[in-house]
């Protein structure tokens, strides 16, 4: 009899015949999400696929999405790696629209995010690709009437003495063959892909502009569509005026939708200068009071009032007084995640099916959102995933709010559309890292020991009213507001401890943010470390050893920064150094900043990255999200900030919400621990310790500690 959430080896693989000739491999999901009780109701979420009388082809659909973190790569390594395959023939699309089966898996099951793509996929894909050759072989040896062990593959081939196959002569008749009960993965030491350099597979057709973006999609009749949003959060339109923008030649049409007015139009600027002339009044609602001055003072005031108890520990010992005390406020603004790529959603609404394209890290939750809207079944809405022009978050909204408008045109207007938002529609529409005001006391001996540390955290929930709320918001404590404290080593050392959550609930939007909770607790902590050692007199490096002397991989990654990085040299005159090491999404990181400051200016010379995120798929890919995280860190250390004003951002485009110029960007090394551990993820890791290495740096040439970002001088 089965366990709950236990399947076996062919429910997780299902090999079947295409229409056309050839083998379908069916990867299945297995479950996550406790109250999923039915393994039976699965169906593939990503396939290898191998078609008859092709050039040897090896076409691998993705369970996940591509947003520029490198799975389009990453991924298809480890099939090819199993299957034995010739890189060159490699094929990737994104998932198709769900099947009826689909709908009974939870809609997470399909999204992409919190660092975990490669590490959940690791196993499954390789076993994936291991069963297909060992059907391969099977099939060739039927073929020539000898023994499957004495056949082997080679780049896409079987091959027994003077004979050779391609792949795609066998998948006939290796799709009629029964899935093995078992298969031998490859060791380690036989690996040419995994643990290789591999370039990246979507390279090539994104510099080319064959890749498709959500932005790309034309269809003959498409009309683009743009929305004139309330100026103060969870506004309504009270009443409008459109006889002027109707009167602009290539309009098609002015609706009103719940979010605000929509203008259809031949093309964008069209409706843009249409949605210029509208004359609207709007009930602004009581969001209208909200500004981000008053947040900090409600913050602070509530950071000293009691909490929920997310973590405490109470020593019996009886430490003797505290030599070093600290009592310290830390704030952090609400930020934009301002992916490259504006929102946009394509959608037709025919014949009782809903089309749509948009680039979305959770296709499935949003075909499930239409479809209850549009009262339809699921499968009558076809959910099309280009790639992403980034995200960092943005485009995993629980509530689809681009789709849903999106949606909500093509109802009201009955035309084929396209909605496209402007940067200001972006930056000013909602969605944000949250604000957060940490406070913190830290009581430590003589020899810098913490044995005290209260820590008290006030900000909104990321993921109460989501799908995701019992897993990671239980009882009203949201863990990714406190993660980075709660678990920290510099925590689990000291005596006494207690981490305190203060939820608030502000009408402002909010999503997770590249890192999450990572985002604000990794600078917290690793500046208090940095006073702390300042305390003593100590070393920020050698102080970190004796802290850590117990947590091996911290450790790793801090030593080999610190080596490559000549933090034991004395840095040329004029430049000085900071240092951060954080933990998150299973991986370990440290960073090394050097710096100069002249005339109130950071010039950031060099930054130094060291990683051990157990073993590196492709070790490329792990270097090119470092540099990214380090860039993205280092523009919201030095300039982000969403301001609020009487329910309104101040902010509207990259002239007053910038991000790091080519100019500014220091030289990045990035080293990857030869490590043996389980592995983590890297997307997001390279993001958490750059803010506090540099403000250590900044500590180090200017005696003052920074507790409140942006950093000015």
């Amino acid at each position: 009899m089965k366990k709950k959430n236990q399947i076996n080896r062919r429910d997780f693989l299902k090999a079947g015949t295409l229409a056309g000739g050839g083998l379908l491999i069916s990867i299945l999901l297995p479950p996550t999400i406790k109250n999923y009780t039915s393994p039976s109701a699965f169906s593939p979420h990503a396939f290898l696929r191998i078609d008859e009388d092709e050039d040897n082809s090896i076409h691998i659909i993705l369970s996940k999405v591509e947003m520029g973190q490198g799975i389009w790569t990453t991924l298809p390594m480890l099939i090819a790696e199993e299957l034995d395959c010739d890189w060159k023939n490699i094929q990737i699309t994104h998932s198709p629209p769900g099947k009826k089966e689909d709908f009974q898996l939870p809609p997470v099951e399909q999204s992409t995010g919190g660092s975990s793509s490669t590490t959940s996929e690791f196993d499954r894909y390789r076993q994936a690709g291991a069963t297909a050759r060992i059907m391969l072989i099977q099939a060739a040896a039927q073929k020539w009437g000898v023994q499957p062990a004495s056949c082997k593959t080679e780049n896409g081939y079987v091959i027994s003495g003077t004979k050779r196959v391609s792949y795609s002569q066998l998948t006939a008749e290796a799709s009629k063959l029964p899935i093995p009960s078992s298969v031998q993965l490859r060791p380690p030491n036989e690996w040419k892909y995994i643990g290789k350099p591999q370039k990246r597979l979507d390279a090539p057709i994104k510099v080319n502009g064959q890749a498709k973006f959500g932005m790309d999609m034309q269809f003959p009749n498409l009309l683009t569509a743009v929305v004139a949003h309330a100026p103060a959060f969870g506004g309504k339109v009270k009443s409008f005026n459109a006889d002027l923008a109707k009167a602009i030649q290539g309009v098609h049409g002015v609706f009103q939708i719940p979010t605000g007015i929509a203008v259809l139009a031949t093309n964008y600027w069209t409706a843009q200068k249409a949605k210029e002339t509208l004359k609207i009044e709007w009930d602004l609602g009581p969001n209208e009071e909200i500004s981000s001055s008053r947040l900090v003072d409600s913050y602070s005031k509530l950071a000293k009032t009691k909490g929920k108890v997310a973590v405490q520990k109470e020593s019996k010992t009886i430490f003797p007084k505290a030599k070093h005390v600290i009592d310290v406020d830390y704030v952090f603004p609400y930020l934009s995640h301002s992916p490259m790529e504006p929102l946009n959603c394509t959608v037709q609404i025919q014949d009782n099916l809903c089309e749509v394209w948009t680039g979305t890290q959770s296709p499935l939750l949003h075909q499930q959102e239409i479809a209850t809207f549009l009262k339809l079944s699921p499968e009558q809405v076809l959910f099309q995933t280009p790639f992403l022009g980034g995200s960092f978050g943005r485009r995993g909204s629980f509530q689809g709010d681009w789709v849903m408008e999106a949606v909500q045109i093509a109802q009201v207007s009955g035309q084929f559309i396209k909605l496209v938002w402007s940067r200001e529609d972006d930056i000013q529409g909602g969605y944000y890292r949250p604000m957060y005001l940490h406070k913190v006391h830290i009581e430590a001996d003589e020899a810098g020991n913490p044995i005290t540390w209260n820590h008290s955290i006030v900000g909104q929930s990321l993921f109460v009213n989501t799908p995701l709320e019992s897993w990671i918001a239980p009882k009203g404590i949201d863990y990714s507001s406190v993660d980075g404290v709660n678990g920290s080593p510099y925590l689990e050392i000291t005596p006494n401890h207690l981490i305190e959550l203060h939820t608030t609930t502000v009408g402002v939007p909010v999503l997770p943010w590249r890192s999450v909770g990572n985002t604000h607790t990794a600078f917290v902590m690793e500046t208090l470390i940095d006073q702390l050692a300042a305390r003593i007199s100590q070393d920020p490096v050698v102080y970190r050893r004796m802290l850590l002397k117990n947590y091996p991989r911290h450790l790793t990654a801090l030593n080999l920064a610190a080596e490559k990085a000549g933090w034991h040299t004395s840095p040329p005159k004029g430049v000085f150094r900071g240092v951060a090491v954080h933990a998150a999404m299973g991986s370990y990181v440290c960073q090394i900043v050097e710096l100069s400051i002249q005339d109130h200016q950071i010039r950031i010379h060099r930054v130094v990255c060291a990683i051990d995120c157990g073993l590196a798929v492709n070790p490329d890919g792990v270097c090119a999200q470092m540099e990214s995280g380090i860039i993205y860190g280092l523009t919201a250390a030095l300039y982000g900030e969403i301001t609020i004003e009487k329910g309104r951002v101040k902010q509207s485009n990259f002239h007053d919400y910038p991000i790091l110029r080519m100019s500014e960007t220091p030289k990045i090394e990035v080293y990857i621990a030869n490590s043996t551990a389980k592995m983590g993820g890297v997307g997001e890791l390279g993001v958490p310790p750059i803010a506090p290495a540099l403000a250590n740096a900044i500590f180090a040439a200017t005696g003052k500690h920074i507790h409140t970002l942006p950093i000015r001088l």
